[in-house]
């Protein structure tokens, strides 16, 4: 009763029209209800906009609805259109914003990390080696001076010993430095792409999306109800269909049902899970490009997760080497003659030095955003198959509303359909007529047909 009152003209009366703006709000509701889920993931830091918006969009659709019936078909149209191909683009893209937002930004960053890797390490040892060399002199130093056993009585030794050091070293800072800011701005730029790219994916695509699917659901109108309408996807047939061929039948004229085997392979009675060769094609097809996104999506992720591993086991590795040590010997061949006790002696001494081949602070920590991109494309991925599937039944629905909106329309489609099957069927006749007189004997020899008639003459 609900859809018979939403499908109806407005009539008189206020308890039909409160059922008729009862209905038209619920449909209302749920469309407004869909733009609010698709506002709330698009607008995510603004929590009020998409309720507002979703209110104001409520209350005018209930109106409008209530007002027009040919809005109602196109809003109807419009639902079940976002089940099939333009919603299955919208959701490709969708799937690629998100590919584009975690795992692209990711691959990026990490490449950006461990270029800042290779540039802390070349700064860190700019003067590491210098310094350990500072401290080799210091040591030599140390270990080689004069002993400090002599009597104080006999000598005074004051000493000191201030090493110091410059490099020349402006040409490898610049070029650092240089490094180190080219590296930032191709960083930046990529950075910038990467986050306007899902940005206008979030705002501009889904009202690209919606405005795609209002284009198709006109245009599907258009053609339903233009001048060939008899002929666009009338290959269904509908409950009305079966009414008037057993109308035709009970008025002793020709008719069509049951269908036979063959026109069952193009024609179906809808609604129905079976579906006709052109609807499976069609199936087929549309689960083609989710295959081929499908692809490129796992491929971005795997490469991300094998950079992110091969960071993870290289630095396993830097982590394991163990420091370099470095061992210093100083030998001696001490001959003081000038001292009053005179003393020949061979001194030897050994000291060692261990230098970090790589700095632990230097080493890049990559990120994965793996287990976040595939919730995500999880739930994308499962509407998708959805709506492969229900392809050919929203199709069926379709047809339905729009017959069950523009009765005289379906009534020109089923005249033109039932013609075409009785045409089909005269053809086949025809056709098999000509075949079995082929096999007969005096189509091969039309000699023996002539003589038959001469024998039949003489008898007469």
């Amino acid at each position: 009763n609900a859809w018979e009152i939403f499908i109806s003209e407005r009539r008189p009366g206020w308890k039909y029209q409160m059922q008729l703006f009862a209905v038209c709000s619920a449909v209302g509701f749920l469309s407004s209800f869909l733009f609010f889920l698709s506002m709330r993931f698009s607008l995510a830091h603004h929590s009020l906009g998409p309720l507002l918006i979703s209110g104001l969009i409520w209350i005018l659709l209930s109106i409008m609805l209530f007002c027009f019936k040919h809005l109602r078909c196109f809003i109807v149209l419009f639902l079940l259109s976002c089940g099939l191909k333009n919603g299955r683009d919208a959701l490709i893209t969708a799937g690629t914003g998100v590919v584009v937002a975690n795992n692209i930004q990711n691959i990026f960053h990490n490449l950006k990390v461990l270029a800042d890797s290779i540039t802390c390490h070349l700064k860190q040892e700019q003067f590491a080696l210098i310094k350990y060399y500072v401290e080799a002199i210091k040591w030599i130093y140390e270990v080689a001076k004069l002993p400090a056993e002599l009597p104080k009585d006999l000598a005074v030794l004051k000493h000191k010993f201030t090493p110091s050091y410059s490099i020349s070293d402006d040409a490898l800072k610049q070029e650092l430095n240089d490094t180190e800011q080219e590296i930032q701005r191709i960083a930046n730029q990529i950075s910038f792409m990467l986050t306007i790219l899902p940005y206008i994916g979030q705002k501009v695509l889904p009202i690209f999306g919606v405005f795609l699917v209002s284009f198709g659901t006109g245009l599907f109108i258009k053609k339903f109800v233009g001048s060939h309408s008899t002929k666009f996807k009338n290959t269904y047939i509908t409950k009305r269909f079966i009414a008037f061929d057993e109308l035709q039948k009970q008025q002793q004229r020709p008719c069509v049902m049951p269908l036979n085997r063959k026109e069952r392979k193009d024609y179906v009675t809808i609604p129905s899970f079976f579906f006709t060769r052109k609807d499976r094609k069609k199936m087929l097809c549309s689960f083609l490009p989710v295959i081929i996104h499908l692809c490129i999506w796992l491929l971005f992720s795997a490469v991300d997760s094998l950079f992110y591993l091969l960071i993870i086991s290289v630095n396993k590795y830097l982590q394991e080497v163990p420091d370099l040590d470095i061992r210093l010997s100083l030998l001696q061949n001490k001959n003081e003659k000038s001292y009053i006790i005179s003393m020949k002696e061979h001194i030897e001494k050994t000291d060692s030095f261990k230098i970090p081949l790589f700095k632990r602070n230097c080493i890049p920590h990559p990120e994965l955003a793996l287990s976040t991109t595939w919730i995500q494309l999880g739930v994308i991925i499962f509407f998708l198959i959805i709506f492969g599937l229900f392809s050919g039944l929203l199709t069926q629905l379709k047809i339905l509303v729009s017959t069950s909106f523009y009765p005289d329309t379906e009534m020109k489609r089923i005249h033109y359909l039932h013609a075409k099957l009785l045409k089909k069927r005269a053809k086949l006749q025809e056709k098999t007529g000509k075949n079995m007189f082929a096999r007969t004997v005096n189509f091969w020899f039309p000699i023996l047909k002539a003589r038959e008639a001469v024998r039949k003459k003489e008898r007469s």
